[in-house]
């Protein structure tokens, strides 16, 4: 378990001053996979979005004021050394919205989550998650995110079950509410029927929808997902894709999707084009193609770049984002 434990080797009710040695760019103590689950014994779905609260005069509480953002990041810059990897970049993820986040390899869309995720530490602008600045208030931050990073971080030998318990024990979460938080996270993904299956097991396509169950235990209001479909076949990643999708319409979820891939881009998601470390459109696809007079995402993104697109999926084509 090597590789899990290094992702998620800080409970949610560690000391979140704790500094890594000799890692200026390491938060204070905490991991991007451990987010700080609310361990009450709360027996929603694990897809299931909360219910808003009453006000004194009966409307909802989301009625009586606007909600807030899944994300936001404001002014973010990073650099190594003397390379900028992020310039000035600024950007939303609401409640409720697919948000692609699109660009090259090399565009600094990893470097982004990292700091999102704390695994760097943001020293210019502000990250809030829930309204929460993820270095004031770490905790409360990372409680309400879950994360699906592009390297693949499950134990082969362990099985898909036995994984997800272990990952909801560091939540916080007791034997039994861990057993069941699992099992209703692989009904899901649709994988329960393969609970008792170790890892090694699955196709590529398979481990990640672990991977989604696995991020979605503590039940967060914003998920995060770097090129999650690096790798896996056409019928893989519109599985995938159909399991995220599902979970933004079903439960309000508000995601940050990384791709380099046009084809994955739905007409009505919202876009935001990173290249180069700089973010030069957030906004709707019919406003990024009316903006750039695009016919597609594809012609959009070369317009706006000056560079080749991104390429489509295999067997895929470009006209699902026109």
């Amino acid at each position: 378990m090597t590789a899990l434990i290094r992702q998620t080797d800080v409970s949610p009710h560690a000391d979140a001053t704790r500094q890594s040695d000799g890692d200026a760019h390491r938060p204070n103590g905490l991991t991007a996979s451990v987010v700080g689950a609310d361990a009450t014994g709360d027996h929603r779905s694990v897809s299931s979005a909360s219910t808003p609260a009453s006000t004194p005069d009966g409307a909802s509480a989301s009625d009586a004021e606007p909600a807030l953002p899944a994300l936001v990041v404001e002014k973010v810059s990073h650099s190594f050394g003397e390379t900028r990897v992020l310039d000035n970049v600024s950007l939303s993820v609401p409640r409720g919205v697919f948000t692609v986040l699109l660009g090259l390899n090399g565009a600094g869309k990893s470097t982004l989550f990292a700091l999102i995720t704390r695994l760097y530490d943001n020293v210019t602008g502000q990250i809030k998650i829930q309204g929460h600045d993820v270095r004031r208030e770490p905790t409360a931050a990372l409680r309400g995110m879950g994360v699906v990073f592009q390297s693949r971080t499950l134990d082969l030998d362990l099985t898909l079950k036995q994984n997800l318990t272990y990952h909801a024990s560091l939540h916080g979460f007791g034997t039994a509410e861990a057993r069941a938080r699992a099992d209703i996270a692989l009904e899901t993904v649709g994988l329960a029927n393969r609970s008792k299956e170790k890892v090694r097991h699955l196709s590529g396509g398979q481990a990640r929808r672990v991977e989604i169950a696995r991020s979605m235990l503590h039940r967060p209001d914003l998920l995060l997902l770097d090129e999650p479909t690096v790798g896996l076949d056409i019928g893989s990643r519109e599985s995938v894709l159909e399991i995220v999708r599902n979970l933004v319409e079903r439960d309000g979820l508000g995601v940050l999707w990384a791709t380099h891939l046009i084809d994955e881009i739905a007409p009505t998601d919202r876009v935001a084009v990173l290249h180069k470390g700089k973010l030069l459109y957030q906004g709707s696809v019919p406003e990024l193609l009316a903006k750039t007079s695009a016919t597609d995402v594809s012609e959009a993104f070369r317009n706006l770049t000056d560079a080749a697109p991104p390429p489509a999926g295999s067997g895929s084509t470009l006209g699902l984002a026109r």
